[in-house]
C-alpha cells in the first residue's frame, strides 16, 4: 500500500512528509521509503502556532481557523509529495501539537487522564486531497490512561531492532525519545521493548538561537556555534536535578516543560556565571546529551550495543559526537546507516500506523506509553 506520513514536531520547523510503499505485518513489515520533503510553515502560520505553544490566549474562532490553517498546509504537502509518483491509497497525519498533558494522580485513588492535542484536521486533509486519512493517533492511547506517547516504539520495534543486539532507537527532536529494542532473538521480546521521553531535545537550543540573533537564526546549523563554546558542568549537573530527569518511565514531557519559561531560567544561571552565547548553547547541548545518558543509565534494563539516532538532531555534529564520547565504547550512528532515513522516520512511522489502523492492528506499546492495554490509533476520515 503506498501510504504518505506527515508530521511536524514540537520544534514547529515544518512538515516533514515521507512516501512509504508499505506491506505485511508483524516481523514480516516491509517499507520502502520513496520521497520525502520538508515544507516550511508560512512564516506567519509558524508565529501562530509558536505563540499557541507558548501560552497565548485565543479565541474559539482562532482556534478553528488555525486548526483549519494547519490542516489546508499539511494537505498542500500530501500534494505536493504525490506529484511525479504513483496515486496514494492512504495519509496518516499526525499534525501539530500545541498542548501536551500526561495523565497523573490527583489524591488517594483518583487518576486524571493525559491530555494531548494536535492541530490540522485529519477530515480536511481528507477532503482536500480525496485520500482517506487517519489522524489524532494520541486520543486511544491517551482513554486507555496511557501517556499518548512516545508512539512509535512499536514501529521501531519492527523496522530497527536486530536479531542478537540490543539497540537505543533516540528521536531528537524538539523533545527526545528513546526506544530501547531488545534482540529480537529474545523470548518475548516484543513485550520487552520500552519507551519514552528523555527529555529536551532541540527545544531549548533553538530557542536559545533565536535568543542570542533576534529571530534571525532558528537553529545552530551542525551544532558549530556551541561547538566554538564551553560546556559548564556545573549547571548541567543543576539543571539534571529537575524532578522530570528523576521519574521512572513511562513518561512524556513537551514544551509545556522545556520551553521558553524554563530558558527563561537556565539563561538567568549563565548569565550569573557571564557564559557567553556559544558558552550557553555549549551547555545546553550538553544538557541534552547528559540528560539521554542519564536516562539510559538510570532506567534501561541493560546498556545497548548500539544507539540510532533520527530526527533533526541527529544532524547536530557536535551533539552526535558528545553522545558518542559520553556513551564510549557503544557506537552512535543515525539510522540512515541501517537503512532508514532519519530524517524523515518520524513521518515514516506514522504512515506504518496509518497502516495498521487500517488493518485494525493496535499501534501502542502500553509498556511504552503506561496505558492499560494495546488500542487502535487514529481516527479514520474518508473524502465525502
Amino acid at each position: 500500500m503506498l501510504v504518505i506520513g506527515l508530521i511536524s514536531g514540537t520544534s514547529v520547523d515544518g512538515i516533514d512528509a515521507a512516501l512509504v510503499d508499505i506491506s505485511g505485518t508483524g516481523t514480516e513489515l516491509k517499507v520502502e521509503f520513496l520521497a520525502g520533503e520538508t515544507y516550511p510553515y508560512p512564516a506567519d502560520l509558524r508565529k501562530k502556532i509558536l505563540a499557541v505553544c507558548a501560552g497565548e490566549a485565543i479565541s474559539m474562532a482562532q482556534l478553528a481557523e488555525l486548526d483549519d490553517a494547519i490542516a489546508q498546509t499539511f494537505a498542500q504537502a500530501a500534494q505536493q509529495l504525490q506529484i511525479n509518483h504513483p496515486s496514494v491509497e492512504l495519509i496518516g497525519s499526525h499534525g501539530q501539537t500545541v498542548y501536551h498533558r500526561p495523565p497523573k494522580r490527583r489524591g488517594e485513588g483518583f487518576f486524571a487522564l493525559g491530555y494531548s492535542l494536535q492541530l490540522g484536521r485529519g477530515a480536511v486533509i481528507a477532503e482536500l486531497t480525496r485520500i482517506p486519512t487517519v489522524s489524532n493517533f494520541r486520543a486511544g492511547d491517551i482513554a486507555a490512561k496511557g501517556h499518548g506517547a512516545p508512539l512509535v516504539p512499536r514501529v521501531d520495534a519492527y523496522l530497527l531492532s536486530h536479531p542478537h543486539e540490543a539497540r537505543c532507537v533516540q528521536n531528537i527532536g524538539g523533545i527526545g525519545n528513546v526506544a530501547y529494542l531488545p534482540p529480537r532473538s529474545h523470548p518475548d521480546w516484543l513485550e520487552k521493548v520500552r519507551g519514552w521521553d528523555t527529555g529536551p531535545g532541540n527545544s531549548l537550543l533553538d530557542l536559545a538561537v533565536q535568543h542570542f540573533t533576534d529571530g534571525t537564526q532558528t537553529y545552530d546549523a551542525n551544532g558549530d556555534w556551541a561547538a566554538s563554546g564551553t560546556p559548564c558542568h556545573t549547571l548541567v549537573e543543576k539543571w539534571l536535578s529537575q524532578d522530570y530527569f528523576q521519574i521512572p518511565p513511562p513518561k512524556s514531557t513537551g514544551r509545556e516543560l522545556f520551553g521558553w519559561d524554563y530558558l527563561q531560567d537556565c539563561l538567568a544561571d549563565t548569565t550569573a556565571l557571564n557564559l557567553s552565547a556559544a558558552d550557553t548553547l555549549a551547555t545546553l547541548t550538553e544538557l541534552t546529551a547528559v540528560s539521554i545518558v542519564h536516562s539510559y543509565q538510570t532506567f534501561l534494563p541493560q546498556l545497548p550495543g548500539c544507539v540510532l539516532l533520527c530526527g533533526g538532531g541527529s544532524q547536530n555534529l557536535y551533539l552526535k559526537r558528545r553522545l558518542q564520547e559520553l556513551l564510549a565504547p557503544i557506537p552512535v550512528q543515525t539510522t540512515d546507516e541501517v537503512g532508514l532515513s532519519a530524517n524523515f522516520k518520524e513521518a515514516i512511522a506514522f504512515a506504518v500506523l496509518a497502516y495498521w489502523r487500517m488493518l485494525n492492528l493496535p499501534g501502542n506499546l502500553p509498556q511504552a506509553t503506561g496505558a492499560t492495554q494495546p488500542v487502535l490509533l487514529g481516527e479514520v476520515h474518508l473524502p465525502i
